[in-house]
């Protein structure tokens, strides 16, 4: 499914973000590219290739209930 902007001020991300759930896991396809994935409650970026993907890895964390905050930050806690 698409994922929509919720809470950023975009109003789209224009099909550029997808999320794929199976079983117990979320995966964030941003463009062609895997970059995040949520699996048995645990978060865990895979790369941080664009701002827009940068952008679309903290409405999907955001939107699932983990925290977000800067780049720094999530490198930190999801890396």
């Amino acid at each position: 499914m698409e994922l929509q902007p919720i809470y950023c001020n975009q109003k789209s991300f224009y099909g550029k973000a997808r999320v794929l759930q199976t079983g117990n896991s979320k995966k964030l396809i941003s463009y062609t590219t895997t970059v995040a994935e949520i699996k048995n409650g645990q978060a865990k970026v895979f790369g941080w290739y664009s701002v827009t993907t940068t952008k679309h890895i903290k409405e999907f964390l955001a939107q699932n209930g983990f925290k977000i905050g800067t780049k720094k930050e999530l490198e930190k806690l999801y890396c």
